[in-house]
Protein backbone atom coordinates (compact mmCIF):
# COMPACT_ATOMS: atom_id res chain seq x y z
CA UNK A 1 0.00 0.00 0.00
CA UNK A 2 1.44 3.38 -0.96
CA UNK A 3 1.56 6.45 1.29
CA UNK A 4 -1.57 7.96 -0.29
CA UNK A 5 -3.70 4.89 0.37
CA UNK A 6 -2.44 4.72 3.97
CA UNK A 7 -3.09 8.44 4.42
CA UNK A 8 -6.61 8.20 2.98
CA UNK A 9 -7.38 5.21 5.21
CA UNK A 10 -6.37 7.11 8.35
CA UNK A 11 -8.43 10.13 7.26
CA UNK A 12 -11.47 7.91 6.66
CA UNK A 13 -11.07 6.39 10.13
CA UNK A 14 -10.72 9.88 11.65
CA UNK A 15 -13.90 11.07 9.93
CA UNK A 16 -15.82 7.97 10.97
CA UNK A 17 -14.74 8.34 14.59
CA UNK A 18 -15.61 12.02 14.59
CA UNK A 19 -19.05 11.26 13.14
CA UNK A 20 -19.59 8.76 15.95
CA UNK A 21 -18.72 11.44 18.52
CA UNK A 22 -15.24 10.22 19.41
CA UNK A 23 -13.24 13.42 18.91
CA UNK A 24 -10.23 12.17 20.87
CA UNK A 25 -9.67 9.15 18.64
CA UNK A 26 -10.40 11.24 15.54
CA UNK A 27 -7.53 13.56 16.55
CA UNK A 28 -5.24 10.54 16.93
CA UNK A 29 -6.03 9.31 13.42
CA UNK A 30 -5.67 12.78 11.91
CA UNK A 31 -2.20 13.01 13.47
CA UNK A 32 -1.35 9.52 12.23
CA UNK A 33 -2.37 10.55 8.71
CA UNK A 34 -0.17 13.64 8.95
CA UNK A 35 2.71 11.46 10.14
CA UNK A 36 2.33 9.24 7.06
CA UNK A 37 2.48 12.31 4.82
CA UNK A 38 5.52 13.70 6.65
CA UNK A 39 7.41 10.40 6.43
CA UNK A 40 6.80 10.38 2.66
CA UNK A 41 7.86 14.03 2.39
CA UNK A 42 11.06 13.37 4.37
CA UNK A 43 11.84 10.38 2.14
CA UNK A 44 11.29 12.37 -1.07
CA UNK A 45 13.42 15.26 0.20
CA UNK A 46 16.08 12.91 1.58
CA UNK A 47 15.64 14.37 5.07
CA UNK A 48 16.42 12.39 8.18
CA UNK A 49 13.46 11.79 10.47
CA UNK A 50 14.64 11.74 14.06
CA UNK A 51 11.62 9.76 15.25
CA UNK A 52 8.95 7.44 13.92
CA UNK A 53 6.30 9.10 16.09
CA UNK A 54 3.81 11.20 14.14
CA UNK A 55 3.69 13.71 17.00
CA UNK A 56 7.49 14.04 17.06
CA UNK A 57 7.63 14.43 13.27
CA UNK A 58 4.98 17.14 13.41
CA UNK A 59 6.87 18.96 16.15
CA UNK A 60 10.16 18.69 14.27
CA UNK A 61 8.57 19.87 11.02
CA UNK A 62 6.81 22.79 12.72
CA UNK A 63 10.21 24.06 13.89
CA UNK A 64 12.00 23.47 10.57
CA UNK A 65 13.00 26.73 8.87
CA UNK A 66 12.23 27.26 5.21
CA UNK A 67 9.04 25.24 5.06
CA UNK A 68 5.81 26.65 3.60
CA UNK A 69 4.09 28.74 6.27
CA UNK A 70 0.67 27.16 5.75
CA UNK A 71 2.16 23.66 6.13
CA UNK A 72 4.07 24.67 9.27
CA UNK A 73 0.88 26.17 10.73
CA UNK A 74 -1.04 22.96 9.98
CA UNK A 75 1.68 21.00 11.80
CA UNK A 76 1.47 23.38 14.76
CA UNK A 77 -2.30 22.88 14.95
CA UNK A 78 -1.86 19.12 14.81
CA UNK A 79 0.36 19.17 17.91
CA UNK A 80 -1.80 21.49 19.99
CA UNK A 81 -2.74 20.12 23.37
CA UNK A 82 -6.34 19.89 24.43
CA UNK A 83 -7.61 21.89 27.41
CA UNK A 84 -8.99 20.48 30.67
CA UNK A 85 -12.26 19.71 28.87
CA UNK A 86 -10.36 17.80 26.14
CA UNK A 87 -11.11 20.45 23.53
CA UNK A 88 -8.93 22.29 21.06
CA UNK A 89 -9.19 26.02 20.47
CA UNK A 90 -12.26 26.79 18.38
CA UNK A 91 -12.42 26.39 14.63
CA UNK A 92 -9.51 23.94 14.33
CA UNK A 93 -10.30 20.83 12.32
CA UNK A 94 -7.35 18.44 12.57
CA UNK A 95 -8.60 16.23 9.74
CA UNK A 96 -8.61 19.26 7.48
CA UNK A 97 -5.19 20.34 8.77
CA UNK A 98 -3.74 16.91 7.96
CA UNK A 99 -5.18 17.19 4.44
CA UNK A 100 -3.75 20.70 4.04
CA UNK A 101 -0.31 19.52 5.18
CA UNK A 102 -0.28 16.59 2.76
CA UNK A 103 -1.66 18.69 -0.09
CA UNK A 104 1.09 21.28 0.27
CA UNK A 105 4.01 18.95 0.84
CA UNK A 106 3.01 16.19 -1.57
CA UNK A 107 1.22 17.91 -4.43
CA UNK A 108 -0.82 15.44 -6.40
CA UNK A 109 -3.34 16.32 -9.11
CA UNK A 110 -5.65 13.64 -7.73
CA UNK A 111 -5.30 14.81 -4.11
CA UNK A 112 -8.56 16.09 -2.69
Amino acid sequence: MNWKNKFDHEIELALDLRNRGNQGQARVYARRAAGIALREYYQRCKLTAHSTSAYDLLKEFSEMPGQPEKARLAAEYLILRVDDEFKLPTNIDLVNEAQILAGILLPDPDFE
